[in-house]
């Protein structure tokens, strides 16, 4: 399998071109704009600049890339795993016209631990109908999108079964908890990789649902494994769901 790492200086990019080495994957190219990543003849500043085909392109740049990335991957046909998070609604109408075209895999968590905590939480919030559901997300200093993308995406699962329900982001002001609300709460802690915590709590007791990742390779792990199903996919947009087989 050949990859383009798209957003190859940030972190994850750097970790997903270490777990390609590891595993054996090509890496045809590195494309980033503030590199061009590490210098080399296979680094890019852009995908316009990319002369070799490749199977999939992973993408942990930024979600303000997402209309050149798909531009791109649509004229040339390849198949696209975005695991970046923060997208605009009209970023994300954009993922959903461009996976008409081509095979893309879109998810705000790469991990398998947290497509099974999103199918628990599901069941959870199911089975107590009546309990208050907190969800608190944590993670290093550096992160950019507030609330994280994993957090609304557990808010909004847990909102499949609960149609009433509401997110509030933060609880910054006086009052009662209102009881159709799903609060959301964000701390920044040093290099903390990501923390998501569930809690549903009735009057008489409380379960917590707790998803840590220890090391950012699970991410990159998890990205490659969506570039290897996309391979054998037709054009659609995919999910954890997916690739976990209906395990999310």
């Amino acid at each position: 399998m050949d990859i383009i790492i798209h957003g190859a200086a940030g972190h994850m990019g750097r970790m997903v071109a270490e777990r390609a080495q590891a595993e054996g994957v090509s890496v045809a190219a590195l494309v980033d704009p503030l590199s061009p990543a590490g210098g080399g003849e296979n680094c890019f500043v852009s995908l316009s600049d990319v002369p070799a085909k490749a199977d999939a392109v992973i993408d942990f740049s930024s979600h303000t890339a997402t209309a050149g990335l798909l531009g791109w991957c649509v004229r040339t046909k390849t198949p696209a795993v975005i695991a970046t998070t923060g997208h605009t609604e009209a970023e994300t109408a954009m993922i959903r016209a461009a996976a008409k075209e081509i095979p893309i895999f879109h998810s705000a968590n790469m991990s398998l631990g947290v497509a099974v905590l999103t199918e628990l939480a599901k069941k959870a919030a199911a089975a107590f109908p009546a309990a208050d559901i907190e969800i608190v997300e944590l993670h290093h200093n550096r992160k950019l999108d507030v609330p994280s993308g994993t957090a609304l995406m557990l808010g909004r699962a847990i909102q499949d079964v609960r149609p009433q329900a509401v997110l509030r982001i933060g609880r910054h002001e006086n009052g009662r908890r209102r009881a159709e609300e799903i609060g959301v709460h964000s701390l920044r802690l040093g290099n903390e990789v990501g923390t998501h915590e569930i809690y549903i709590s009735t009057e008489n007791e409380t379960l917590t649902l707790r998803h840590q990742a220890h090391s950012r390779a699970l991410f990159a792990d998890g990205a490659l494994a969506a570039a290897a199903f996309l391979a054998l996919r037709e054009p659609g947009l995919y999910t954890m769901k997916d690739l976990a087989g209906g395990t999310e």
